[in-house]
């Protein structure tokens, strides 16, 4: 444990850091599924509404640098080609 009191702080700010991270990741996740799901029912309008709404929240995890910007471009770009796909299947 640390002794100094600027030690002990930045104990307290990277275990608030890391659960705020961890809910903002876990909520990315969470909308993927959701896309996920929407296209595995075969239904692009819902699929298509639930990226629409996914995207801000999977942006958001980039931009708090939670996510990699390019790994969140790939993600979104990925899940919109299985969304268009849906269209000719």
């Amino acid at each position: 444990m640390a002794n100094i009191a600027s030690a002990r702080k930045r104990i307290r700010q990277t275990a608030k850091r890391t659960a705020r991270n961890t809910a903002r990741k876990s909520r990315m996740r969470t909308f993927i599924k959701k896309v996920e799901t929407a296209i595995e029912s075969g239904d692009q309008a819902a699929a298509r509404e639930a990226l629409r709404i996914a995207q801000p929240e999977i942006q958001r995890a980039a931009s708090k640098g939670v996510a990699h910007h390019n790994t969140v471009a790939r993600k979104i770009s990925r899940l919109s080609a299985r969304i268009k796909a849906l269209a000719t299947a």
